[in-house]
């Protein structure tokens, strides 16, 4: 069909560019015999508008119109022309290997055609840094992962590191001191960017069973690898970010990283102070000093796990490996007599002496692997005692008041509705976000869309397009997902504007925002807690706890949630803690601090307050079953790496 259109198109072309001149010469040949002499041109002049003279002129306009046809058709063939032939000098010609692949894999799709199948192959499993196998029995599998700005994460590793900051925030939760100001500004501090990039990546992925595990699946090679290429100091610091991460799930005692100080003042000079502070990481001068560290881990888990200890050098390796049983070594030394393996800033790996490809490796540079390792490092100092955290003097009940948080968001202003125009949209983010219109809920077909909703209620003065995106998007440029912001935003609109005609976001001066005469749930909590405050009225906290009704978006993980989460989380245990300590009745006191607890189970003064208010209630083995409990909960959560708090 398009090859008879195309025909007739040139035969028209070729029709207009022919007929019109063969008419013109052939019709008007009578009155242009030649070119005029000089009486004609003197008989022009004294009378031009003759019919002689009018008839050449419009016969000269004819011509000229035709040649203006002409050059158009002719310019833009040409263009045409030299476009295609531009496509054909670089369209990419097979090489004969790709030429026989092709034969080979039209052949076999020939002779599959009418073959059934009976089951889906399985997906190929993830492979890490740290499951680089030797070269006679490595399995070449391309891994997925995650691209974060500096670097490649495999899938498994990045589950790793998402827990690492599910524990931060874990760990902040067991020492907030409840009823005390914040003095520590870094409590509700957001995490690094790499990792909120990787938290964004994998929230909708289930974690593989490397990553709950922790075990590595294979070793590197016994006699140790010499890494080179540009990627090598990038793959160095992915090996040391995997083997640590793996150090969350081992006791205390295993060492599993060793690292010699020049190497971690060439991969990591900004965290050579700090490196005492990262659990399972042990920085030596010389190897020397690895062989006494060995006999300590060489009877811990990891051997019956497989999981070698790693030494990573950058100096001299001479014969280490042999001297180190039980290790794997990895040097970045030019003249070390190990295999080598050639990396490039992507994680591709090829064998030097072999040529073969290795399994890709993680890779990073050095300010995503510092923001990486601020989720391994522990606290420099220990869990609060309870009772050095007690107050010195009673407290008086009639003026407790609840104590303000540092880096809270002040509470919003919305405006009040009459009772003509009563508020018929409600947003609920406390507990399970949802959005009613006249008390029924709006489905959200996008759930960007409800994490928008989310955030602008969280941040009731607003935000602007590049905040949205850096929050909903976190590692992504922002030029390429602002689109993907605005095709949100608007399917938002058009799922509202068939249940309401009120604009729930509104646009203005640059900024997204929440009409503020929306319901929206954490607002009232947020006044409730600044009248709180600023009120003696009895029972003025009852309105703080019963405005809580959950944590803030509960069961969603995204990457900027968890400070506004945790803020929110304290404002209501503040409320409980105080409203206890103004208690005269001890049972109405400890179903406080038991509501508290419910609230956030984590928190070690909560339990130790209740314990010894059961204490106090002569309910001691109750005292020594809470704290018990708490204590199984942190082992299981994989925080009780603090002194334990005791019943007393």
């Amino acid at each position: 069909m398009n090859g008879a259109r195309r025909l007739a198109g040139a035969t028209v072309v070729l029709a207009v560019l022919a007929i019109p001149p063969w008419l013109l010469a052939t019709l008007t040949r009578a009155h242009l015999p030649g070119w005029p002499t000089s009486t004609q041109l003197r008989d022009w002049l004294t009378d031009p508008l003759t019919p002689a003279t009018l008839t050449t002129g419009l016969i000269a306009v004819a011509w000229l119109l035709w040649l203006g046809m002409a050059y158009t058709i002719t310019v833009t063939a040409a263009r045409r022309l030299r476009a295609g032939a531009r496509w054909v000098r670089h369209l990419p010609l097979p090489t004969p290997w790709q030429a026989a692949a092709t034969s080979i894999a039209g052949a076999a799709a020939l002779t599959t055609a009418h073959t059934p199948t009976t089951q889906p192959p399985s997906p190929p499993a993830p492979v890490t840094a740290d499951e680089l196998q030797h070269p006679s029995n490595a399995a070449q599998t391309e891994p997925a992962g995650v691209v974060v700005p500096g670097g490649w994460i495999p899938d498994d590793t990045a589950h790793h590191i998402a827990a690492a900051a599910a524990l931060v925030w874990l760990r902040r939760r067991r020492v907030h001191q409840p009823g005390q100001p914040d003095t520590d500004a870094t409590q509700l501090t957001p995490l690094p960017a790499t990792v909120t990039a990787v938290q964004a990546a994998i929230a909708d992925q289930p974690p593989p069973p490397a990553a709950t595990t922790g075990a590595m699946q294979a070793p590197l090679p016994p006699a140790g690898i010499r890494l080179a290429g540009d990627g090598a100091d990038h793959a160095a610091r992915g090996l040391l970010i995997t083997r640590l991460l793996t150090a969350l799930r081992d006791p205390t005692d295993t060492i599993p990283v060793i690292v010699t100080s020049n190497a971690l003042t060439r991969l990591l000079p900004s965290i050579a102070e700090t490196a005492a502070t990262i659990p399972g990481l042990h920085v030596i001068d010389t190897l020397d000093h690895a062989a006494t560290l060995l006999p300590a881990s060489s009877t811990s888990s990891t051997a019956d796990h497989g999981i070698p200890s790693l030494v990573l050098t950058a100096g001299p390796a001479t014969a280490a490996p042999l001297n180190l049983p039980g290790t794997r070594v990895v040097t970045l030394d030019a003249a070390a007599p190990v295999p080598t393996w050639r990396v490039d800033c992507n994680g591709q790996t090829v064998d030097h002496q072999t040529g073969q490809p290795r399994p890709r490796m993680c890779v990073l540079d050095s300010t995503a692997a510092a923001d990486l390792l601020a989720v391994l490092a522990q606290p420099t100092t220990a869990a609060p005692d309870p009772a050095a955290s007690a107050p010195a003097r009673p407290i008086n009940r009639a003026q407790a008041k609840i104590p303000r948080q540092a880096n809270r968001i002040s509470p919003p202003t919305p405006q009040r509705p009459t009772e003509a125009t009563a508020t018929a949209v409600q947003l609920r983010v406390l507990g399970r976000p949802a959005l009613l219109i006249d008390s029924k809920e709006v489905a959200i077909r996008r759930s960007a869309a409800l994490q928008i909703l989310v955030f602008l209620a969280v941040h009731p003065d607003g935000a602007t397009t590049t905040q949205l995106v850096h929050a909903l998007w976190p590692g992504l440029p922002a030029h390429t997902v602002t689109g993907r912001l605005y095709t949100t935003l608007s399917d938002l609109r058009s799922t509202l504007r068939a249940t309401t005609a009120d604009q729930v976001v509104v646009h203005t001066e640059d900024r997204y925002h929440l009409d503020p005469r929306t319901d929206v749930d954490l607002w009232r909590l947020q006044a409730a807690a600044h009248h709180t405050a600023t009120t003696d009225a009895p029972g003025r906290w009852q309105a703080v706890m019963e405005a809580y009704t959950g944590d803030l978006a509960a069961g969603h993980t995204w990457p900027w949630i968890d400070p506004p989460r945790e803020a929110t989380r304290r404002l209501v245990l503040d409320a409980h803690t105080t409203a206890a300590e103004a208690q005269t009745d001890p049972h109405e006191r400890l179903r406080l601090l038991q509501a508290a607890i419910r609230i956030d189970p984590y928190n070690q003064q909560l339990h130790q307050r209740a314990a010894d208010q059961l204490n106090a209630l002569g309910d001691s083995a109750a005292a020594a079953d809470l704290l018990h409990t708490h204590r199984q909960r942190l082992r299981l959560a994989g925080i009780l790496d603090q002194p334990m708090i005791t019943a007393r």
